[in-house]
């Protein structure tokens, strides 16, 4: 008996000692390539968000650009018709002027004689004498004051055509900065979309690493119990051959062995279920084109679904929306904005129907839309946003 407690303490040591050396053995692996593929992702998303903020703000100077450009413009054409009616001004006050110098000339000064002699006195005669003075005064006075004028409006007009071709030289520099910024932005989304497929590939791939560890970690315990078990058993057996049991003994023991090894050998599998932003991003872009109805959001999302299932366009719905300068939201940062604060219930309720098949009958077709008051194009009007198949 002292000998089987003995052989048992030996066997429970055993075992203890071939589970350390098999968990010793097994890799520990690091996660700095998660952990890295976490941190690019992260920085790239705070670059996007700054260039997207860019723009925004860009676009504002380019509205505010076009704004003053199209006052100049107007102020412009107001200036050249008070030039014109100023250059009308003048031309009359000169022919004017010429008529009275030409029957000074054709009269002589006699007529002016007889004017200032035909006074009934000296009051009279300097009156007539002052008039005729004031008269060729006026004329001159006349015609140089209309000559200021028309130089002023002209001067006027030579300044605002300056600044004209300034704003003008300012709005294609920030047209220009804006380009480049959605190609940044562009590159910056493709980079992202890269990564991300890595991240989610690495955390898969550590996944199944973990689970064929634990496998093994589970089959390697399973081994090292029944071994320990096994000579148990054979120790027992040795102990108590007077009995003339021990040939059950280690039958049983075996078959428990058996029975156990197999229990614990085929016990593990794992699998990961991977969730798709699509529906929140479909939803969230419906919520910034369309009106809150059905309709005009279905409408939205029955020409993303059709461009997803065309090989004119990309084939996902994230590629579709973050395609470069097709939807405005996204370089506004209204799509950001959405996505941060979540979706509403009937966008969501939109996005989720559609990606079933659900598709607005009277824009099956159409693979663009614009904001209707903003453009003369034909199509389908669907609350704010008029539809058509083809630019």
């Amino acid at each position: 008996m002292a000998f089987y407690k003995k052989s048992k303490l030996h066997t429970g040591t055993a075992l203890i000692c071939s589970l350390a050396i098999v968990f010793s053995a097994l890799p520990v692996y690091a996660t700095d390539t998660i952990d890295n593929l976490q941190n690019q992702t992260s920085a790239l998303e705070n670059e996007l968000k700054g260039i997207n903020q860019d723009i925004l703000t860009l676009s504002e100077k380019i509205s505010d650009t076009e704004m003053q450009v199209e006052i100049l413009n107007s102020d412009i054409d107001k200036t050249q018709d008070d030039l014109e009616k100023a250059q009308k001004n003048e031309d009359q006050q000169y022919e004017d002027m010429k008529s009275r110098i030409k029957y000074m000339y054709e009269h002589g000064s006699a007529t002016m004689l007889e004017m200032l002699f035909s006074a009934e006195n000296m009051s009279d005669f300097l009156n007539k004498a002052d008039f005729i003075e004031n008269l060729s005064n006026y004329d001159r006075k006349a015609l140089n004051n209309l000559k200021d004028v028309h130089q002023q409006i002209a001067d006027q007009k030579a300044d605002l055509e300056a600044q004209q071709a300034s704003m003008k030289d300012l709005q294609n520099q920030l047209q220009t900065q804006q380009t480049q910024l959605q190609a940044k932005a562009a590159a910056t989304s493709t980079n992202l979309n890269e990564v991300n497929a890595k991240l989610q590939k690495a955390k898969e791939e550590e996944a199944a690493r973990q689970a064929e560890e634990a496998r093994k970690q589970a089959e390697a315990a399973a081994k090292a119990e029944a071994a320990a078990k096994a000579e148990a058993a054979a120790s027992a057996n040795k102990a108590n051959t007077s009995s003339g049991n021990s040939g059950n003994s280690s039958n049983n023991s075996g078959s428990s062995s058996s029975g156990s090894s197999g229990s614990s050998g085929g016990s593990n599998s794992s699998g990961s279920v991977v969730a798709s932003d699509d529906l929140t991003l479909l939803a969230a872009i419906l919520q910034c084109e369309a009106h809150y109805e059905y309709d005009s959001m279905l409408a939205v999302a029955t020409v993303i679904m059709n461009r997803v299932y065309s090989s004119s366009f990309p084939n996902t719905i994230h590629d579709v929306i973050y395609a470069q300068g097709q939807f405005a939201p996204v370089w506004t940062g209204s799509l950001d904005r959405v996505l941060k604060q979540g979706p509403r219930s009937l966008s969501i309720q939109v996005a989720q129907d559609a990606i079933n098949g659900a598709r607005l009958a009277a824009v099956a077709d159409c693979y663009y839309f614009l904001y209707a008051p903003s453009t003369s194009r034909t199509g389908v009007v669907i609350g704010d946003n008029v539809f058509f198949t083809s630019w």
